[in-house]
């Protein structure tokens, strides 16, 4: 059986208040991607004191320079981005460790117009792989994320399953996994079921909220009941996020999301 991940950001209070609202409310888990701006030691007390589990962060520096060459503009379809890309890996396995967090989630960054889409597609799979070198053995995967350019990304240079697949493949490395969002791929592409039953060994993480609006479901066009059912009859044992926002107080969101693993 999958675990369920609350959104942190359903929940009152600063970033280690966080964990204990989450587990008041039900969670086993809680996903809060960003890691760079907290004192990873006070978040760790609260996990050991809760025994709360994060499931994933977002790949990132504590160097502001570094950070500005990451992200969507400009990513891992870049190699002279490659080893600033590395050197984040480095800092964000750092607090994987700390957080004892099993996921890191890793970008590609926004389509280039000046390289074919092969080239950029050959620069992914190099940077992965000399990333999966630098994770291997430690216990923590990457996991890379496809995301909609319709409503949210626009611009952004991954974006479906099948190429998510592809890479993956590439790669080689059981460390380097897809990050499979329900919400964006219903928007990019669909078929939400049999595509997660047809890639479940390449997935390494879900993320789920409904479409459209992005909040948590139930409030859109998705079925998550039986989503979730076949995400568990996949033996799928991994985290399922409610990447999302909700539309009710903690108490009620978390009580309705915890009750779709009823069917």
């Amino acid at each position: 059986m999958f675990t369920l991940s609350a959104n942190g950001g359903w929940f009152a209070g600063d970033y280690y208040q966080k964990y204990r609202e989450a587990k008041k409310n039900g969670f086993q888990a809680v996903e809060m991607l960003g890691w760079r701006d907290i004192d990873l030691d006070r978040a760790r007390a609260v996990i050991d004191e809760t025994g709360m589990q994060q499931s994933c962060l977002l790949f990132s520096s504590r160097d502001p320079a570094i950070n500005e060459i990451l992200y969507m503009k400009r990513g891992i379809v870049w190699t002279d981005v490659h080893d600033p890309f590395l050197r984040a890996m480095e800092e964000t396995l750092e607090a994987a460790h700390k957080l004892k967090c099993p996921n890191i989630c890793v970008t590609t960054g926004n389509e280039r117009s000046d390289v074919s889409r092969y080239v950029q597609h050959t620069n992914i799979v190099t940077a992965l792989r000399r990333a999966a070198e630098l994770i291997k053995g430690s216990g923590v995967r990457i996991v890379l994320e496809p995301l909609n350019v319709l409503v949210n990304h626009k611009g952004y240079y991954l974006v479906t399953t099948a190429e998510a697949a592809d890479i993956i493949d590439e790669v080689a490395s059981p460390d380097v996994t897809i990050l499979y969002d329900v919400y964006h791929q219903q928007i990019s592409e669909g078929n939400v079921i049999d595509t997660i039953r047809a890639n479940i060994g390449r997935i390494g993480h879900i993320h789920v909220g409904d479409v459209p609006g992005r909040n948590q479901p139930g409030t859109g066009e998705l079925n998550y009941r039986n989503i979730f059912k076949a995400i568990d009859e996949t033996g799928y044992t991994g985290y399922v996020t409610f990447e999302c926002g909700c539309t009710v107080s903690p108490e009620q969101v978390s009580r309705d999301m915890l009750e779709l693993l009823n069917w």
